[in-house]
């Protein structure tokens, strides 16, 4: 079983910045890609992005590209979701997510992702 945590939530003024993290326990945490996905009060699950297992790749939404990145540290079991330039639109909660089977490449079906976080707001305002 594997557990997810997120943290780093918080509210913050448009064209601000925050970094949340997302540490994992109970699996080898560099045998599998990992996500980031967002919900905004009445609207469905969105994919932010991924990273590949090794960290060398990444696969962000139209939406996001150019202002969030991805990162992950494998000795400490966390990957990083660096939002920058953020908007009112970006209000959303965020979650963390990986899969059940071992995905080396960020490019992973969305439908794959197995093991969710309980999530962090950010909330930006205007």
């Amino acid at each position: 079983q594997v557990q997810l945590v997120e943290s780093g939530g918080g509210l913050v003024q448009a064209g601000g910045s925050l970094r949340l993290s997302c540490t994992a326990s109970g699996r080898t945490f560099d045998s599998s890609a990992m996500g980031w996905f967002r919900q905004a009060p009445d609207k469905a699950r969105d994919f932010v992005g991924a990273i590949s297992w090794n960290g060398l790749s990444t696969n962000y939404a139209d939406s996001v590209k150019g202002r969030f990145t991805i990162s992950r540290d494998n000795a400490k079991n966390t990957v990083y979701l660096q939002m920058n330039s953020l908007k009112p639109e970006d209000t959303a909660v965020y979650y963390c997510a990986t899969t059940l089977g071992y995905y080396r490449s960020a490019y992973v079906p969305v439908s794959d992702y197995y093991y969710w976080g309980q999530g962090t707001q950010v909330t930006v305002s205007s």
